[in-house]
């Protein structure tokens, strides 16, 4: 029976989520002819090749097979480490989350997190990322996870990423001609919200809001009755939406920065764990 090397598995998922051999070995911390080394040896053992190189990167359906069992044996990897590694680590953090990633987060890189460290107690809370970036000044929070307009000088953020933002409606959405854009939003205060109605103004597109609420549970389900259009970040679309950087005539509304606001010095050993594991579901999405 052949074994599968973990971090060949790890090279390979990671290749897949970053879109490239470059970009998985600055990751990893290894040089691109080693990448694709080990991608090499991982087909050469199962005899099969993972990607097309034509066209641009995609998985064969080889590729396809072996990335739905990857990730799992991966997590099951991880999830034993951490709790043979370190089961001893113990206390509580407090966690603000950015109101349209809980759902993803909570699901799988928090679930993970639990899992491996039984006796960390979690307190989360989610909110806009305005609300959780003040509220984490206040002392209300020992790590937060927020977005940023990606240009905003003086940045409150470490260990982001860029994030695109998208234009997200439902199939039924019907516009009437000529009358103002009806939009979803979020509360004042929120990036989504800011960055619609700029680059809507900016283009001398009408618009009005038609329903505003803080409630992620709330947004989508406005945008699946058809009742507008809103913008969130290109990973936090649920299924069963449409997406796109463009839509209508309405321009695109650029990136904005996911990341991080803590203070290292400050965190607890819990603490610190948790925020590997939010970097790792961060670099995964």
């Amino acid at each position: 029976m052949k074994n599968l090397p973990t971090d060949l598995l790890r090279t390979f998922v990671t290749i897949n989520q970053l879109g490239g051999f470059t970009q998985a070995g600055e990751l990893l911390g290894r040089s691109q002819p080693a990448i694709s080394l080990q991608v090499k040896r991982l087909e050469e053992l199962l005899n099969v090749r993972l990607f097309n190189r034509t066209g641009g990167l995609q998985l064969t359906e080889e590729g396809q097979l072996l990335m739905s069992y990857a990730q799992k044996m991966l997590d099951l990897n991880d999830t034993v480490v951490s709790r043979l590694d370190s089961p001893k680590v113990s206390g509580a953090v407090r966690l603000g989350i950015p109101n349209d990633f809980e759902v993803s987060f909570l699901a799988t890189t928090l679930g993970r997190f639990a899992q491996a460290y039984p006796n960390v107690t979690l307190d989360v809370s989610s909110d806009i990322s305005v609300n959780l970036l003040h509220d984490y000044k206040k002392g209300e929070y020992d790590l937060v996870m927020a977005i940023e307009d990606s240009n905003q000088e003086n940045s409150q953020l470490s260990d982001f990423i860029l994030e695109p933002l998208v234009w997200v409606r439902s199939s039924n959405l019907v516009l009437a001609p000529d009358a103002p854009l009806p939009l979803i939003l979020y509360p004042k205060g929120c990036l989504y919200r800011k960055s619609i109605i700029r680059a809507l103004t900016d283009a001398n597109i009408p618009w009005r809001i038609v329903y505003s609420t803080a409630s992620l549970l709330g947004i989508q389900a406005a945008i699946k009755a058809g009742l507008g259009i809103s913008a969130l970040a290109k990973s936090t679309v649920p299924e069963g939406l449409e997406a796109s950087m463009e839509y209508n005539g309405c321009p695109s509304l650029g990136s904005a920065s996911v990341g991080f606001c803590y203070n290292g010095a400050e965190l607890t050993p819990a603490s610190r764990r948790l925020l590997d594991y939010l970097k790792a579901g961060l670099n995964k999405l």
